[in-house]
């Protein structure tokens, strides 16, 4: 420690001060410079900490002001009630005493008027329907038409109509529905005190007044004659001989849907058993043959189409096609349609038509389409022809009050599911590219709007050819209760022509070899041309290992070569416009621009594609017509280019659309996605490879997908035959490949129907409408022939009540216990000889020469020596020497084994009663009931050739070999040295098999045989004739169990994935635990995708905290699919956030694998990418669009998509907010959705424009 210099002066002038340390009463002195004489200020710290408390006080405070703050006088009942209470002057209001709230009226005047003079006559008083009814509590179309503001989309809380086809019960039905249901009991189930209070009524001490007479129903009606028809005498006898009614606990009639009408009287020739029977029986037939889908013939000309409908509601300036007329036909009939045509043969002239008469009867269409760039295609189509057409996408609305709206199928299935007023005007629903349906992702939409659409709207189906277009059709036809009518085209109206193009320089490039003609004839004269042409071009050592094993890979440099050579090649030919389907977007793009040599437009279309161009991106911003991907894509339009997939903007795809169907666009290189419902046909159609991606390998195009890409081909009315040309680039693809490709037939519609979590929120909250309803009605059950099935228990039933009685009296007593027991035998004896069969001690046992007991239709306990094992794994047989009667070689035992289960309480084995003869046959697995201990040495091919040769004519007579007699006597000895059965191996002893099934199975199989022997019927002596009537019963009784089974919900495909949705809804408090809709289910109901993960998130309050950009970034990971390169630069805010989003992701995930779901939770929460969320974050904030597409690998017009779905997620959450009750959340997801509807990402579409 240094030394300190003390100054000279005195005493008073050192550098010393007291510092007082906190309030422990501690001083320390410290030294400072003091440069004058000014006296030094007291100097202290603060204390540390807070002061000394006395824990008791702040229990006494937490307790009194807290916990129970009744003591205070704000809350004292008597001062506290005269401080605050506030006496106001009533204004006394005479007339609110009369008024009340008026109930629907029930009744109604109807006028009499004379039915010649049309003169007024009289007033009668009518009973009126359907009266109460609103969207809130009723499935019928009579009821009150909603609020305006519910009009187009409905509300989530509104009831949607009954879907057509399900049946409105009758009153029999809600009868023998009551019957099955408990009854109440007025004595002992009424409660008196409600539930949640502590009292109620009390009605002990009343006593009822005794009534002076006796009081029934008629009485107190009798003055109401002129109200009520009083009951004739006959009706009053017969009401009164019926059984005591019961109140019963079922739904209301109007709950069920159900019509609350008079039985119309019998005719006078009704009671006729002749007449009735007849009837019934011919409508029972008609009922069995009726088919839902008629198939109409359209090779016949069609000569009175103008005779039948003279003043069509629209007239074409063409002769129509024979379909086209046999649909028009069936449309002004009101009938339901499914048009199966080729591309580009002329479906739209039914959606045409459709819309026309809908406008002529003053009702309503609805457009439905896959995809929303379709949408608008069609809106600007129709809107040129009819004019009132209107548009309703995510994020547009135009129109909404025209007779023809245009819409995504999503947009439909909410409208039904909510209840819109639109589908009370509605006549048409018109389903454009139905084939769409096989979509994994969006195809049960499709479904569900089939199923959920009203009785009275009819269906108008467009499809591509499809082989099971009558399956389908049948399919609807059932569900709806209304018949399909089948129409398709036999052939495409320009037949195509398809090549093999190997081509790749100027001496090369008029290579192209013709693989199937405009016959459809496959010439395999051109394919082996092909493999020519290529291997004179090919090494030596290429050639030794020929072209059965073609590279997929090529360079760039050869990409180019071949595309310049067949573009110059095609061009030459006047075989322009071209589009050329490959199946990677970055390789789109590269062949695009690697063509910079090749011009395909002269100097005129060069101005008009410039001035349209120029044009239609005039309404962008400067900086976003700056783009790269614009700028590129303007020099190759220029050249006659372009490229055509997700990943270009949507404002450019529809340019390149626009001038594509101008024939200004030469070359078009395009992803699948092109050929799907866009009506752009062009010359000539070019495949860059036969092979794509279906997201888990690369795999050959399946002949559906190669006829829709392929139909682009040939322009109607321009080309008499369109070409179809697949690049041969480094070998000849296989020729059974091609053939299959293009000769197959198209992919089959399939169900891609599964169970939601928003479709059962969205079904519960409607009690008369079930889940398992909307199962049995999806195409996946359509194998389900419920009808055939219930016509056939009705017959089960018939035959088992027409049996006669059966006598279980005495020893027969345990008749039916014995036929179980029996019964479970013969399963466990089943179970175990497949065991046996399957494992390899009992293949090892099953040898040659083994002996075995055979039980078949004609056999019965027979012996039998194994002389053949086939080596069929899956259908394995064995062939076998068997000892049968002498004569009945081919029929024995026939009339022993009737009963099936003889053999299992009957091991006597089989003796001829007269000279024992054999035979050889091939017998089945289950055929061998039981493998012997025995086994003889037998030479199986010297008995299979003698035998074979004695079954020829010729050598009949002669008598058998050594090698059989030997074996026969063999057998014939070891059944009549064991009468009562012979030892057999033992599963587990002999055998072996230890499994714990098999182990099981021997010791229950022990236990069920000894059992057999303590039962007495069979010692009756009718006990045969007994127990063939139990069996038959029994037989009967067990295949009207399955059908029962069959037709029930329990047999439901999707059933038990649906308990495990409900338990993983139950434990997040979605619903009850009696089904009924809880808040966070109402909410998810608004949410149409990942409803789990969003509705937890708002209940969480996620998203409260956050600013409206970043509660966008964040939700951007519900819409982008995608794996990026890039790592986002996210803010710290925001990634806490993800962090939370991905904990409550795998909490749902861990719930839904702990109820039974088959998605992991690693899956489950792999699904959400957060690859977007710095660029929706800075685009929220305002950055230029040029700025955030560096900021990302991820292209244009896959970002511009994204966030337009992110809006539409924004308004879900917006609404789900409301319904919360979080305005301030629901105002900033407002502001959120504003601030990222701006500049190209929301341009409006050229279409609608």
């Amino acid at each position: 420690m240094d030394k300190i210099n003390l100054p000279p002066p005195g005493p008073d002038d050192l550098p010393l001060s007291l510092l007082e340390m906190g309030c422990s009463g501690k001083f320390e002195l410290v030294t400072h410079p003091q440069p004058d004489h000014t006296p030094f200020p007291p100097q202290s710290t603060l204390p540390h900490g807070l002061p000394p408390f006395s824990l008791d006080l702040k229990l006494e405070v937490e307790k009194r002001f807290l916990q129970d703050p009744a003591w205070m006088p704000i809350h004292d009942t008597t001062d506290a009630f005269q401080k605050f209470l506030k006496l106001t002057k009533r204004e006394r209001q005479v007339d609110s005493l009369l008024h009340c709230s008026l109930s629907p009226l029930h009744s109604g005047l109807s006028v009499v008027r004379d039915p010649t003079t049309g003169m007024l006559l009289d007033f009668r008083e009518v009973l009126l329907e359907h009266t109460g009814l609103s969207a809130k509590n009723s499935l019928s179309m009579q009821r009150q038409p909603g609020p305006p503001s519910e009009s187009l989309r409905g509300s989530n809380t509104n009831y949607p109509f009954l879907p057509g086809g399900m049946e409105e019960l009758t009153l029999e039905q809600i009868k023998k529905k009551s019957e099955l249901e408990e009854n109440i009991d007025f004595e002992n189930d009424l409660l008196a005190v409600p539930p949640g209070l502590k009292s109620g009524m009390n009605f002990s001490n009343k006593e009822a007044k005794p009534t002076k007479g006796d009081m029934n129903l008629l009485s107190l009606l009798s003055t109401f004659d002129d109200v009520i028809e009083p009951v004739t005498e006959g009706k009053e006898k017969g009401s009164g001989s019926g059984e005591e009614s019961k109140l019963h606990r079922t739904n209301s009639l109007e709950d069920l849907g159900i019509k609350d009408t008079q039985p119309s009287p019998a005719p006078a020739g009704a009671s006729s058993p002749s007449k009735t029977d007849g009837g019934t029986q011919k409508s029972k037939e008609e009922k069995k043959e009726r088919k839902w889908a008629v198939p109409v013939d359209i090779t016949a000309p069609c000569e009175d189409f103008y005779k039948r409908i003279p003043n069509p509601a629209f007239k074409y300036p063409f002769e129509l096609d024979v379909f086209q007329k046999q649909a028009i036909l069936r449309l002004e009939a009101h009938d339901s349609v499914f048009v199966a045509a080729h591309t580009s043969a002329g479906k739209t002239v039914v959606a045409e038509y459709a819309i026309a008469l809908s406008q002529k009867h003053m009702t309503r269409t609805i457009y439905t389409s896959p995809i929303k760039a379709l949408s608008n295609q069609k809106f600007r189509d129709f809107k040129n022809t009819f004019g009132d057409v209107g548009l309703l996408t995510g994020d547009v609305q135009l129109n909404p009050e025209a007779s023809c709206l245009i819409m995504t199928t999503e947009i439909l299935r909410s409208m039904l599911y909510n209840g819109s007023e639109v589908i009370r005007d509605l006549e048409w629903v018109i389903f454009d590219e139905v084939h769409y349906i096989n979509d994994a992702e969006r195809g049960v939409v499709w479904e569900e709007v089939l199923i959920m659409l009203p009785e009275h709207v009819s269906i108008i189906l467009l499809s591509a050819t499809v082989p099971n277009a009558v399956e389908f059709s049948e399919w609807i036809g059932r569900i709806k209760k209304r018949p399909i009518y089948v129409i398709s085209t036999v052939k495409r109206p320009v037949p195509l022509e398809h090549y093999l193009y190997t081509g790749n320089s100027t001496k090369t490039q008029k290579e192209l070899f013709l693989l199937v003609d405009a016959s459809g004839n496959f010439l395999t004269k051109g394919y082996y041309a092909a493999v020519e042409a290529k291997k004179e071009r090919t090494s030596k050592h290429a050639q030794s290992f020929g072209t059965k094993k073609v590279s997929q890979s090529t360079t760039p440099n050869q990409d180019r070569a071949v595309w310049q050579t067949l573009l110059h090649f095609l061009s030459e030919r006047q075989q322009t416009p071209v589009v050329a389907f490959t199946f990677s977007r970055t390789r789109c793009d590269d062949n695009a621009r690697s063509l910079t040599s090749l011009d395909l437009t002269s100097s005129v279309e060069k101005n008009e594609i410039h001035s349209f161009f120029h044009k239609s991106l005039s309404r962008l911003r400067g900086g976003d017509r700056q783009l790269p991907q614009i700028l590129v894509m303007r020099d190759l339009l220029k050249r006659g280019i372009a490229v055509h997939h997700s990943g270009i903007l949507p404002i450019l795809k529809e340019v390149i659309e626009m001038l594509f169907s101008k024939g200004l666009v030469k070359v078009l290189f395009a992803t699948e996605t092109f050929a799907m419902g866009v009506n752009m046909p062009a010359r000539t159609v070019v495949f860059d490879s036969i092979r794509k991606h279906d997201g888990t390998g690369f795999r050959n195009l399946h002949p559906g997908e190669y006829i829709q890409m392929a139909g682009r081909a040939g322009r109607r009315g321009l080309d008499a035959t369109g070409t179809v040309i697949i690049l041969c680039k480094t070998g000849v693809h296989e020729m059974a490949d091609l053939h299959t490709m293009m000769l197959g037939k198209p992919t089959l519609l399939q169900s891609q129907f599964r169970l939601t979590y928003t479709m059962i929120l969205n079904l519960l909250r409607v009690e008369a409408l079930r889940v398992t309803d909307m199962m049995r009605r999806s195409f996946s059950e359509n194998h389900r022939d419920t009808q055939a099935n219930e016509r056939r228990i009705s017959e089960l039933k018939c035959e088992l009540s027409s049996l006669p009685p059966l006598d279980t009296e005495g020893q027969l007593s345990d008749l039916f216990s014995y036929y179980h027991t029996l019964t479970e035998l013969r399963i466990t004896t089943e179970a175990l000889q497949q065991a046996v069969m399957e494992s390899v001690n009992g293949m090892k046992a099953l040898s040659v020469g083994r002996v075995v007991v055979v039980n078949n239709t004609q056999h019965f306990n027979a012996l039998a020596v194994l002389l053949q094992v086939s080596t069929d794994s899956v259908n394995r047989t064995f062939t076998a020497l068997i000892i049968c009667e002498k004569g009945n070689e081919e029929t024995a035992g026939t009339v022993q084994n009737k009963l099936a289960f003889t053999h299992l309480h009957n091991t006597s084995l089989f003796i001829p009663e007269g000279p024992c003869s054999h035979t050889v046959q091939k017998l089945k697995p289950q055929d061998i009931s039981a493998i012997t201990v025995k086994t003889l040495k037998v030479i199986p091919e010297r008995i299979i050739d003698n035998y074979n040769k004695r079954q020829q004519p010729r050598f009949r007579m002669d008598p058998p070999g050594q090698a059989i007699s030997t074996a026969t006597q063999e057998l014939l000895r070891l059944a009549e040295a064991n009468p009562d059965g012979i030892a057999t191996l033992d599963p587990v002893n002999d055998l072996h098999l230890k499994g714990v099934d098999v182990v099981e199975g021997v010791m229950r199989q022990r236990v069920l045989q000894e059992s057999l022997k303590d039962f007495h019927c069979t010692h009756s002596p009718t006990f045969t004739e007994q127990f063939a009537r139990v069996q038959e019963r029994m037989k009967l009784q067990e295949e009207l169990d399955k059908l029962l089974f069959l037709i029930s919900d329990q047999s439901l495909t999707l059933l038990p994935e649906y308990h495990q949705r409900i338990k993983v809804l139950e434990a997040l408090n979605y619903i009850d635990g009696n089904g009924a809709v809880q808040l966070k289910g109402r909410v998810a109901c608004q949410i149409s995708s990942h409803e789990l993960l969003l509705t937890e998130l708002l209940f969480e309050n996620t998203l409260s905290p956050l600013a409206p950009e970043e509660s966008a970034a964040l939700l951007s990971c519900l819409v982008f699919t995608q794996n990026t390169q890039i790592e986002p630069h996210i803010p710290n805010t925001i990634q806490e956030a993800i962090d939370r989003v991905l904990c409550v992701a795998q909490r749902i995930g861990d719930l839904q694998r702990d109820c039974g779901l088959a998605q992991t939770a690693e899956d489950f929460v792999s699904q959400f990418k957060f690859g977007l969320t710095e660029v929706v974050y800075c685009w929220a904030r305002g950055m230029p669009f040029a700025e955030i597409a560096q900021l990302t690998d991820v292209q244009e017009g896959t970002v511009v998509r994204c966030i337009q779905r992110l809006d539409e997620v924004l308004k879900e959450v917006r609404q789900a907010a409301r319904i919360v009750g979080d305005s301030v959340l629901g105002s900033k997801m407002e502001r959120a959705s504003l601030a990222i509807r701006r500049d190209i990402v929301f341009t409006a579409s050229l279409y609608t424009h």
